[in-house]
């Protein structure tokens, strides 16, 4: 395989390739500098010709643009027994000003069954060279390796799990890390957020970056979903048509199919279902834990939030039959999971659509009577749902973790009512004080809202003064980010700069409330389960890490002459240092500190 770098100007220029079913072009006008630059029209298009079966043809009448711009030229070119015919542009055109060069490229990686099966429908094949890595076969690729690269929330790692599991039901095998930075990859597949603007930033620079996928092994296929994908999915097969597959929310059964039928007519392929006909948590997972465990026991939102786009891409509230979550933890637990969370973009909501407000909780008990289950969390609830049973319920079954996330948004009583939160300041308090009431030792983590439009100085304060009183362990803090099609986004913008000095001025006050509550750990031990994710410093220190049972991180050290504990296990330590955000355990069993495994 080979590839070509043209560069040329563009006054009167009329542009012309013959492209076969394997050759990629990317065409983009640039300024004198080199960036580029917007193109007033489509610059490439791409028709079957009718001449020729399997050839497509693509070009771009730029006669007429401005004679200083130039245009980018790249043709990856598969070499095959076929005919190949890319003609470049005129020669005899006075402003071209061409240069050449070749590249090395991963080879066809396709092998002659799976040619068979995809290219015949095109009517082109390609000739493997000897010792070129191929796809599928005997090499142990399966039908090609994907790699997931998730954005977002829990419910976006719980549905990437989903995802992984549909590709190797259908044959597929997963990538490593460095297989992924390699380009050895054959499909790659993100799974998008859009509740925040810089998660939409992010998903299109990713897009952009995977570009060299196809360059590099023009077999390698791009796929997009998630919540932004649903939203977007117009706009990202117009603006990126080297992806061949976008899938929304409610169909991540379909991605296999999607790519097949992309492979087989060389174009995007779209499909985005509105309605749920089935649940992400009803099909094949590859988790990526075997002691911790996602499971959904809800999708969707009945909220009506003027900030919040999940009900546009997640839908209404749709919740689970309670035998099936059920049944799904018990699953996990006989393949050795120790921790579940249960999800849901409103868990304790969870059953009011049949007309049990007590579902939930009744929920939390039955999981408390799973054998085997150590730990028990959820994430996330609506303060104004939250119900004394809920709690009774917490503080009352002992796998069920005394650690909470309870959204705030804002302590300002008329920017809740602006948002639509359907709660003031001081009911969430007066939960709050009922919660460490039954539980003492409850962590409690909170989102935070700042710069929503029409707050005042005096908005933020308040958000202040709640802050304070809460007390709350941790808090993800966000300037406002306008999302299309949500009723604040219509609304009077707070200037950045006053939203960025309000956010920095809230983050010095938590982060000080974060490192007093840490530092009350000091002394005392704790059960830590070791998830096997690692600290920055864990290989130097020797230390492992995990989660106490309300959540917090701790590195474990281990005294000299002692086992080290398996992800997995339980590690009881006394905790002799508090960090900003993690506790750090180095017992010193000569001061009488504890070391202590169960093996899991």
């Amino acid at each position: 395989m080979r590839e070509l770098h043209l560069k040329f100007g563009v006054e009167n220029l009329e542009f012309r390739a013959d492209l076969v079913h394997r050759t990629f072009v990317d065409l983009h006008l640039v300024d004198e500098i080199g960036n580029q630059v917007d193109a007033p029209f489509p610059l490439l298009g791409a028709v079957q010709s009718e001449r020729m079966p399997g050839r497509r043809q693509a070009g771009a009448d730029l006669r007429g643009v401005h004679p200083f711009l130039s245009v980018e030229y790249h043709i990856a070119i598969v070499e095959n027994e076929s005919e190949q015919r890319v003609r470049n542009p005129r020669p005899g055109d006075p402003l071209c000003r061409a240069s050449v060069s070749m590249a090395s490229m991963n080879e066809d990686m396709m092998t002659p069954e799976e040619r068979r099966t995809n290219i015949s429908q095109a009517q082109h094949t390609t000739q493997v060279e000897p010792g070129a890595p191929q796809y599928g076969g005997a090499s142990g690729r399966g039908r090609g390796l994907y790699y997931v690269h998730t954005l977002g929330c829990q419910m976006n790692v719980h549905d990437s799990e989903r995802i992984a599991g549909v590709m190797e039901e259908n044959g597929y095998r997963p990538a490593s890390e460095e297989q992924f930075l390699a380009h050895d990859v054959d499909v790659v597949i993100m799974n998008t957020c859009a509740v925040r603007e810089n998660a939409t930033e992010r998903m299109y620079g990713t897009i952009g970056k995977w570009k060299r996928f196809k360059y590099r092994n023009p077999h390698a296929q791009i796929a997009i979903g998630g919540c932004m994908a649903q939203l977007d999915r117009e706009r990202i097969a117009k603006r990126t048509p080297w992806v061949d597959a976008v899938f929304g929310t409610k169909n991540i059964e379909d991605l296999p199919a999607l790519l097949d039928q992309a492979r087989a007519a060389q174009h995007t392929q779209v499909k985005v279902n509105e309605d749920l006909t089935l649940f992400p948590s009803q099909l094949p997972a590859h988790r990526a834990s075997a002691h911790s465990a996602w499971v959904a026991i809800s999708m969707g939102c009945n909220n009506t939030c003027t900030f919040c786009i999940v009900p546009t891409t997640r839908g209404k509230e749709r919740d689970r039959r309670p035998g099936d979550v059920l049944a799904e933890i018990r699953e996990t637990v006989t393949n050795g999971a120790k921790e579940i969370t249960l999800l849901g973009q409103n868990v304790n909501s969870y059953g009011y659509g049949i007309g049990d407000r007590y579902a939930f909780s009744k929920l939390l008990r039955a999981c408390g009577e799973i054998e085997g289950l150590e730990r028990v969390r959820f994430t996330s609830p609506h303060p104004a749902a939250f119900t004394d049973d809920v709690i009774a319920a917490m503080a009352e079954t002992p796998n069920v973790m005394h650690q909470l996330h309870f959204p705030l948004q804002s302590g300002s009583d008329r920017i809740l009512r602006a948002m639509r939160r359907s709660y003031r300041s001081e009911r969430f308090l007066g939960i709050l004080a009922k919660i460490r009431e039954a539980m003492p030792d409850a962590q409690i983590s909170t989102d935070i809202i700042v710069g929503f439009p029409g707050e005042t100085e005096e908005d933020f304060q308040q958000t202040l003064r709640v802050v304070e009183e809460a007390r709350f362990s941790s808090a993800f803090t966000f300037i406002y980010s306008p999302r299309p099609g949500t009723p604040a986004a219509a609304m009077e913008q707070v200037p950045y700069d006053v939203a960025l000095d309000r956010l920095e001025r809230l983050l010095a006050v938590q982060e000080r409330i974060t490192e007093e509550i840490l530092e009350k750990f000091v002394g005392r031990d704790v059960e830590v389960m070791i998830t096997g994710v690692t600290g920055k410093k864990d290989a130097e220190t020797h230390r492992y890490t995990g989660r106490e049972k309300t959540g917090v991180l701790v590195h474990v050290g281990v005294p000299e002459g002692h086992d080290a504990p398996q992800i997995g296990d339980f590690v009881t330590a006394t905790v002799t240092h508090a960090g900003r955000h993690n506790l750090i355990a180095d017992p010193d069993l000569a001061k009488g500190q504890t070391y202590a495994i169960r093996r899991s």
